[in-house]
């Protein structure tokens, strides 16, 4: 048999597109889960939708990555172009693009050398600008009735500072909470120091504030770096003390507040005049509180890690449903230009083939010019052609007569030939044709039987008789004659 066309066997297994795109994403998650990745951040672009799509670089690759609205407030940073960071989330897959992609849901700077090159050229603009003057510094009161506090209303800052003021001489505490890291952090704080100048009649303005938060890496202290921040502070008509961080610990809002204080505590001592009373308790209890409050918390997370293992991955399908309607909305944004480009391109390359209508009218008329030539000339060679051949014709009255004549010869020739070879002139010579009552010529004698009846036609008729029987009498020798011309048979 011949197998010449027959395909080839294989043992490979056979996928459609879907199920290899699947198996790919559910091999990328399952094999990697959450990694951390350093790039430079590039093509960033956020949907109104909420979600930020952006790709992160270096030397030799790029990768995709998301941020989903949901994790866009948990964010330290707000991503930029150009930047730097470290970001950590879960590999996953696009199936409809064949795309991988990072599922981000944390960033951070990647080192501190760019993050202290960014702070350190604020700080030079800042300080042209004159913001971090000493003539700017202002003295704080001896013995504020209200004292104004911008940190985090969770923590042990905003403890802290309520303790040692407590501690030191009890005073009323006006608490402006604000989360003080994260996406949207350092707008938050700046509209805080804004808003305890402008407090409405009825509350209580403080008389000194106080900008705390607890110690951490230079990413977490970056909302008190930013630019809105610091001017704020500057610009902030009361007395102002900076408590970011622990004692090592310097930002930009520290050359812009009235005093620094190297931890939140000490900003309380600052603020308020020493006055002895129940510290130590007041800290146990705040430091039982928080533990109570974190093992609950982290037993809630327990529970809750336990119940999404068993859960399918909504967040991913949900996601994947978005990132297929924000691409569904580009395509459709951008086909309609994208469509008249490529028509208005095909219209410009075909214009330039296109005769003028002068040019086809010319030609045309140059066409019908040689037709009429050339019609002229043919019906000019017909003519003299028509006229030749009817000059040769001869006289048609004497051609006529020769004609007539032949004609007569040949009729009278052909007239004399059909009277000899016809039977009435054989029986005008004394012959006579026998035939029996059904019109059949007799040929013999011996064929016609005794008392048949026989019609006998002669030149001027036909007799009818009856056959009598014996055998007919000799003939009756007849005298020879001179031979005639050969005519035709009688029968």
């Amino acid at each position: 048999m011949d197998t010449t066309d027959a395909p080839p066997r294989t043992n490979a297994p056979e996928f459609t597109v879907s199920e290899i795109s699947g198996a790919i994403k559910r091999t990328l998650e399952s094999e990697f889960g959450r990694v951390r990745i350093r790039g430079e951040i590039t093509e960033l672009k956020a949907y109104p939708s909420g979600h930020i799509y952006l790709a992160l670089k270096d030397e030799g690759a790029k990768i995709r990555a998301i941020i989903w609205r949901f994790a866009v407030p948990r964010l330290t940073l707000k991503p930029e172009n150009g930047v730097e960071v470290i970001a950590t989330g879960k590999i996953s897959a696009y199936g409809e693009r064949s795309d991988y992609q990072l599922i981000i849901d944390r960033l951070e700077y990647a080192g501190e050398g760019a993050l202290l090159a960014r702070i350190d050229a604020l700080r030079k603009k800042l300080g042209a600008e004159g913001l971090f003057d000493e003539s700017r510094k202002r003295p704080l009161p001896r013995l504020p009735r209200v004292v104004g506090v911008v940190s985090s209303e969770k923590g042990a800052v905003i403890q802290d500072i309520r303790t040692t003021i407590a501690r030191r001489f009890p005073r009323h505490i006006l608490l402006w909470p604000v989360p003080v890291q994260g996406q949207g952090a350092a707008e938050q704080i700046a509209a805080a120091i804004e808003g305890f100048s402008r407090l409405p009649p009825g509350i209580p303005r403080p008389d000194v504030l106080i900008i705390a938060r607890g110690g951490g890496s230079l990413e977490d202290l970056m909302a008190f770096n930013e630019e809105i921040v610091v001017r704020a502070a500057a610009n902030c008509p009361i007395p102002l003390i900076s408590a970011v961080g622990h004692e090592t610990d310097t930002t930009l809002i520290d050359f812009a507040s009235d005093r620094r204080a190297p931890t939140p505590t000490a900003a309380a001592e600052m603020a308020v005049p020493a006055r002895a009373d129940l510290l130590a308790a007041l800290e146990q209890t705040s430091a039982r509180l928080i533990q109570c409050g974190q093992a609950s918390l982290n037993h809630a997370r327990l529970r809750l890690s336990r119940v999404e293992a068993r859960m399918p991955d909504l967040p991913g399908i949900v996601g994947a449903a978005r990132q297929r309607l924000d691409d569904r909305a580009e395509r459709l944004t951008l086909a309609p230009t994208a469509l008249l480009h490529r028509k208005r391109s095909a219209l410009d390359a075909i214009a330039p083939r296109l005769p003028h209508p002068r040019e086809t009218l010319a030609g045309h008329r140059s066409a019908l010019s040689q037709f009429d030539l050339r019609a002229r000339a043919a019906l000019q060679r017909l003519t003299d052609q028509r006229h030749a051949r009817l000059a040769r014709i001869p006289d048609p009255a004497a051609g006529m007569a020769a004609r007539l004549r032949e004609a007569r010869l040949h009729l009278s020739s052909l007239g004399a030939r059909l009277e000899g070879s016809s039977y009435q002139g054989v029986l005008a010579r004394g012959f006579a044709l026998v035939r029996t009552a059904d019109g059949h010529p007799v040929t013999l004698a011996a064929e016609v039987p005794a008392g048949a009846r026989l019609d006998i036609t002669l030149q001027d008729g036909t007799l009818h008789a009856t056959a009598d029987g014996g055998p007919p009498p000799p003939p009756t020798p007849r005298p020879k004659r001179s031979p005639k011309p050969e005519q035709g048979s009688l029968l």
